[in-house]
């Protein structure tokens, strides 16, 4: 069995546990999320089932659209609430919504961002959240992301006895970033500690929380022989290339491993090709040969 589970992952659970949670569904250790979600941040989670492992990458490309919390006030180590608190500074006046929007427009478009020491991050092949366990400091790499918009989703609320503020915001963003640091971030330009106080995710590889299911719906449709009904195609990880239809003769070329010309299409960098109305794989274009060069085969049954 070969798709996309729209999977709408629930707090309280890993991303690595609802992959193994697949796995006994599925019966197959072919399974692959397409991007971690905190345990304690729930919402869409595409799961990739057999050939469909193969395109995690170009789901995790995709956008994602988040929506959640700010608390201006306070800061964690981990940069949301399962961290220690490290600083706290009451807000003596609540910002106004023009000073918070103007701050979040500092935060779009291309920007550099440095990952939270509690993070799953590489440097020098130990993760980041290694060496904040083990109390290590360690230079962590600025990253280049890209945030499509950063905006409030309703009108931001003030604790006059705590002083604390609370922004409930939304954000389109592209591979890499990391939501709890925008929140850091955003209180850094305000000038006071922030922390991110609550997370969803709507959308991910194109995948909206309105198409997702829980894995309790998951095992209910196994029980039912229903599975094959639930999973969406692996085209779903392909939507944003062309879909190319070769010919008899092109699909021995591509079988091989060969390159095709495809002028009409030399304007894009990738295309998918399919045959017999199946995706079969993803092709590159080369621009110094200027053929389309193989960059994923998926399915060469046939």
């Amino acid at each position: 069995m070969d798709g996309i589970v729209p999977l709408f992952k629930e707090r309280g659970m890993t991303s690595a546990a609802c992959v193994a949670r697949c796995r006994g569904i599925f019966q197959t250790r072919r399974v692959g999320h397409s991007g971690t979600l905190d345990p304690n941040v729930d919402g869409v989670l595409p799961v990739c089932i057999g050939k469909a492992t193969k395109l995690v990458n170009y789901l995790m490309a995709s956008g994602k659209i988040y929506q959640g919390e700010i608390t201006l006030g306070f800061a964690t180590e981990t940069e949301d609430l399962d961290g220690a608190e490290i600083a706290r500074q009451p807000l003596t006046r609540p910002f106004t919504t023009t000073e918070i929007v103007a701050a979040m427009e500092q935060l779009v478009g291309d920007i550099v961002q440095i990952p939270p020491m509690y993070s799953a991050v590489k440097v020098k092949g130990k993760r980041l959240y290694e060496y904040a366990r083990d109390g290590e400091k360690v230079d962590r790499p600025k990253r280049l992301i890209h945030v499509d918009y950063f905006k409030q989703r309703q009108v931001a609320t003030f604790d006059s006895q705590t002083g604390l503020q609370k922004i409930y915001f939304e954000v389109g963003c592209g591979k890499g970033t990391y939501v709890r640091t925008l929140a850091v971030d955003l209180g850094k330009i305000l000038g006071v500690p922030a922390v991110m106080s609550d997370l969803t995710r709507l959308k991910s590889g194109g995948i909206t929380v309105g198409q997702t299911l829980t894995l309790d719906q998951l095992q209910q449709a196994k029980d039912q022989d229903k599975l094959d009904q639930v999973l969406l195609p692996v085209a779903t990880a392909l939507r944003d290339l062309p879909a190319v239809a070769v010919t008899s003769d092109q699909w021995r070329i591509v079988k091989n491993g060969g390159f095709l010309a495809l002028p009409e299409y030399q304007d894009k960098t990738k295309v998918t090709l399919t045959y017999h109305g199946k995706v079969r794989c993803v092709y590159q274009y080369d621009t110094q040969r200027q053929v389309f060069r193989p960059e994923t085969m998926i399915d060469l049954s046939e």
